[in-house]
């Protein structure tokens, strides 16, 4: 959109509830009744790259439910981020649920698609497989891109049954294939056992740095942002987010969850400490609603979209200033 255009923000909950209506990301506008958006939130229903409980393929819509709450001030980043920018909901992205290779594929090509109309993408998963492609479309815009990687997991290994495309193995192709900046890249919130110390000699090759959730907890979530800011400078940047991130105490509707997590304040709080980097795209998954009691993961997933989005919108409205 142009700087001289108003952007279309959520449902005013004054006049329809927050309950009534159909459920887009924060109540937003549909991409297709806007035309163009400068960040699309899309939703990416896919799981079957999963390793232990499936069901994130209802993470997009369960976030979507979660975040009717969502209101269009964001204090903590002081900014109305739906009237900085226009922020639509691009609705979801089908994937061959029998063919992953089929699906990474599909994936990159929408993926393009939405890149090619000048948006920034705010994905909404399914599983972490979906980061492959996503990365892939994004690489081809801006290059090698730094990640950031919130995870209990590495998700570096290399083949579970011999496949190569699964929700553990998205970080070890991008660095093969040369769509990561190898040398910014962040694993945060990882614990919990590995199959062996091996697993951390690879990916250090890689040229991954680890902040684990115990060192999330020690030294606290400025002094962690601090130094992901000044690993990260002025690349670009895409932040991937499993909610596994989390403790299950704050995030139980997931597939592999681990104990000793962060909690949803250290992550939302590191984020907020992240609203400087140059933010090009990013994806939160592994929502898996069938586990999530009381909607605790959602509200946490839909907050972490949010504060993705502000950052976004931010950067996009001073680039128009």
């Amino acid at each position: 959109m142009s700087s001289n255009e108003t952007p279309r923000g959520p449902i005013d909950s004054s006049r329809i509830p927050r309950y009534a209506g159909p459920a887009t990301f924060a109540r937003l506008p549909r991409l297709d009744e806007v035309g163009t958006a400068d960040v699309a939130v899309v939703g990416v229903p896919f799981d079957s790259g999963v390793s232990y409980r499936p069901g994130a393929r209802f993470g997009g819509n369960a976030i979507r439910e979660a975040s009717r709450l969502l209101r269009p001030y964001n204090p903590a980043q002081d900014a109305s981020p739906f009237a900085l920018a226009q922020v639509a909901d691009a609705g979801d992205i089908a994937a061959n649920p029998f063919n992953i290779n089929e699906a990474v594929e599909t994936i990159e090509a929408a993926a393009d698609d939405l890149l090619g109309t000048g948006a920034r993408m705010m994905t909404l998963g399914g599983d972490h497989t979906i980061a492959l492609p996503l990365l892939r479309s994004v690489a081809k815009k801006h290059g090698p891109v730094a990640l950031l990687h919130f995870d209990a997991h590495l998700d570096t290994w290399d083949t579970y049954f011999g496949a190569e495309y699964t929700h553990g193995t998205p970080f070890r192709r991008a660095v093969e294939e040369g769509i990561l900046d190898t040398e910014a890249l962040s694993h945060v919130g990882t614990r919990g056992p590995l199959y062996g110390k091996q697993d951390l000699t690879d990916d250090e090759k890689m040229g991954f740095g680890i902040v684990t959730s115990a060192d999330v907890y020690r030294r606290g979530a400025d002094e962690v942002a601090d130094q992901l800011r000044q690993r990260i400078g002025d690349r670009p940047l895409y932040i991937s987010i499993d909610i596994d991130c989390l403790d299950p105490a704050h995030a139980p509707g997931t597939g592999t969850p681990e104990a000793g997590g962060m909690t949803s304040r250290e992550l939302l709080e590191i984020l907020r400490g992240l609203a400087s980097c140059n933010l090009v795209s990013a994806d939160v998954v592994e929502v898996a609603p069938a586990y999530d009691h009381a909607e605790i993961t959602s509200v946490a997933a839909s907050h972490t979209a949010y504060e993705l989005t502000t950052i976004m919108s931010r950067q996009i409205a001073a680039s128009r200033a």
